[in-house]
């Protein structure tokens, strides 16, 4: 093991493999462990949602309890309405998946770039209201290190989903259960401190209602609760993530799925409604350098002493690492999004491919590159953050309730309490469009086209990107005529009489990648240049393990039937040829250690073999053909000659 090797075990790990039948069971999440890896981006926006719409309110404080009605009532709604979307893919990919299926694939790629921008800026103000939590009670001249411990949070937690999505959850589980204990005793502490004053807050918001529509008139009003009501968006954030993390779930995966989203919908609710009073009933106000959170924690525990000091120091504490964890959402969901874009040939394809520890690492790399450069960018701003974010999950929110609302409208016939359904979905698409064009109205002028356009922006390249696959299938129709050929060929096998098995005879190994035009076009390229040289032909075949049928034993099982079927077609139609011909059938993560470790095998049982492969040759050599294509069969020539053994690359021109 190489220097390299050795450091890249310590941090990421030892290599996991994707045939033990455990494999599965270790790597999902039960219900609690998914509220911790999923649930915490919603749970720690309490940390910056109510505080926005406090503070727009300008000053008209009791009109908060509109608002924190409006957001619970809101928070209740959207879960409802993803439990819907849960059962409907209980296979996972959320807001992706049903604009795709219920809509159109072009919906679906909206809210598919929608979602990995909305991810990108989870992790980025995650990690950038965790940082200000934490600076909140650090001295002021400690201010100028707050972006480097930004940074450093992404980069480690970066790390952390490199090494695996339990391994990244487990560790969270202290801080969560911190968070929810400090937090659920502020709130019933306010409460209680309050009780004997609930007449007194009745009162003060009918005087703030009077004094108010005095002021400004009933319909300025209604729209300052609107407008504040909107701002606080950001406290909705998360609430999809379930339904696109569905994948990591442990079986049955409908009922953890449901589960966590109730664990989700109680304790924000209960939280951003418990916070948003607690605001009120402590007349809390906006302090330079300080959360209003901190404020809040701050008046509470003034008169505890150094106690309080304590309690305040673990509460912020408990928020900041929180607030880290929710970015975690964003590593568990951009990847999976991304996988299943890639699998649609909206991304290139290297986005699907599994690492040694199974994660989406390319993913995980590309979520973490995107929220450094982010962060950077915005100085680790919470306040120009939170302009950013809130605009691009309410798209994937609209785009989700259109396709149920419809898909609910299509099936009224055959489903009973159908119009319940279609209620619950058709509230959820009118709040959600409301927040939407609110947020987009108030925040445009401000930095929301920012969003829009770098949005619009991954749309435009995905089309790009889908456009040079949907060409590149259409030059590969050429080569699987072939096909139709080697089937009339194979079923005259039975005629001819197959050599005897030479093992010292001059052998032909060849990879391929299933049996298809490119597969057979470096055959007969072999038999073209070399004619009967060889007498053995051995086909080897690499199932690959991705994203897409990394779902259970079941899927890679069928993986392997397939696998095993595409050698023996090989086999049939030399064998119908009269040569001796044999198949060898894998599947992993990796072609490339994979037949590192064959290769030895085959040169043992035939000493005079050589290998092949075959590359596409394309008419035009662009940025986009070397992106998008992988190039494995160069870096099989180059493993295989340093190890000494003869490998040819037959060029096939599309």
């Amino acid at each position: 093991m190489s220097f390299i090797q050795r450091i890249k075990r310590a941090v990421i790990g030892k290599a996991k493999s994707p045939l033990d039948q455990g494999v599965f069971h270790n790597l999902s999440l039960i219900a609690f462990f998914a509220w911790v890896g999923l649930g915490a981006d919603g749970l720690s926006s309490s940390c910056y949602g109510p505080e926005e719409a406090f503070l727009a309110l300008q000053g008209h404080s009791y009109l908060s309890i509109f608002v924190a009605i409006g957001s619970v009532l809101t928070v209740f709604l959207i879960s409802a309405s993803y439990m819907q979307i849960i059962e409907l893919f209980p296979a996972g990919g959320g807001g992706y998946l049903v604009a795709s299926k219920l809509i159109s694939p072009r919906a679906g790629l909206v809210s598919g770039c929608a979602l990995l921008i909305d991810y990108v800026l989870t992790i980025t103000i995650s990690i950038a209201s965790g940082s200000d939590a934490i600076f909140s009670f650090l001295p002021a001249q400690w201010q100028a290190y707050k972006l480097a411990f930004a940074v450093t949070g992404i980069v480690l937690l970066t790390v952390m989903n490199l090494r695996g999505v339990k391994e990244s959850v487990v560790i969270l589980i202290p801080i969560f259960i911190v968070f929810l204990v400090t937090h659920v005793f502020v709130i019933i502490y306010a409460l209680v401190a309050h009780s004997g004053n609930f007449s007194h807050v009745v009162q003060s918001t009918a005087m703030d209602i009077q004094a108010t529509k005095s002021q400004m008139g009933l319909f300025a009003m209604i729209l300052l609760i609107l407008r504040a009501y909107s701002m606080g968006a950001g406290t909705f954030t998360g609430i999809e993530a379930v339904s696109n993390g569905m994948g990591i779930l442990r079986e049955p995966k409908v009922a953890t799925g449901k589960s966590t989203m109730r664990y989700m919908a109680f304790s924000l609710a209960f939280t951003v409604m418990g916070l948003m009073l607690a605001y009120l009933l402590f007349d809390v106000a906006h302090v330079p350098g300080k959360t209003l959170n901190a404020v809040l924690f701050g008046e509470i525990t003034k008169n505890w002493g150094y106690s309080g000091h304590i309690f305040v120091l673990v509460t912020l504490i408990s928020e900041a690492l929180l607030l880290v964890a929710a970015a975690q959402t964003g590593f568990l969901g951009g990847p999976k999004i991304l996988s299943n874009m890639a699998l649609d040939r909206w991304f290139p394809s290297k986005f699907a491919v599994l690492s040694d520890r199974l994660v989406s690492q390319n993913g995980v790399l590309w979520m973490g590159t995107a929220a450094l450069v982010t962060v950077i960018l915005t100085g680790g701003s919470v306040r120009f953050l939170v302009v950013l974010y809130s605009i691009n999950v309410f798209i994937t929110f609209c785009l989700s309730h259109l396709g149920m609302v419809r898909h609910w409208w299509l099936v009224r016939t055959s489903v009973p309490g159908w119009w319940k359904k279609l209620l619950i979905a058709g509230l959820g698409l009118v709040m959600t469009t409301f927040i939407l064009v609110s947020v987009v109205v108030l925040k445009f002028h401000e930095g929301g086209w920012i969003t829009i356009v770098i949005t619009g922006a991954l749309v435009a390249v995905a089309l790009l990107v889908k456009q040079h696959y949907l060409q590149t299938a259409q030059l590969l129709k050429r080569l699987n005529n072939l096909l139709q050929e080697a089937a009339a060929v194979e079923i005259k096998k039975e005629a001819v009489l197959q050599k005897q098995h030479d093992p010292d005879a001059k052998t032909a190994v060849l990879m391929v990648n299933g049996f298809n035009g490119l597969g057979l076009h470096t055959l007969f390229n072999v038999i073209r240049l070399f004619g009967k040289e060889f007498r053995n032909f051995v086909f080897i075949e690499i199932g690959v393990i991705d994203a897409g049928n990394f779902k259970g034993a079941a899927e890679v099982g069928h993986l392997k039937v397939q696998v095993h079927r595409d050698v023996d077609r090989y086999v049939s139609l030399m064998q119908s040829q009269g040569c001796y011909a044999e198949g060898r059938s894998y599947i992993g993560i990796d072609v490339i250690s994979e037949a590192e470790q064959i290769a030895p095998k085959i040169l043992k049982d035939y000493p005079n073999a050589v290998f092949f492969g075959g590359q596409l040759v394309f008419p035009e050599e662009t940025f986009l053909t070397r992106l998008l294509h992988n190039h494995t069969v160069f870096v099989l020539q180059r493993k295989f000659y340093q190890q000494g053994i003869p490998f040819v690359i037959l060029p096939i021109r599309v």
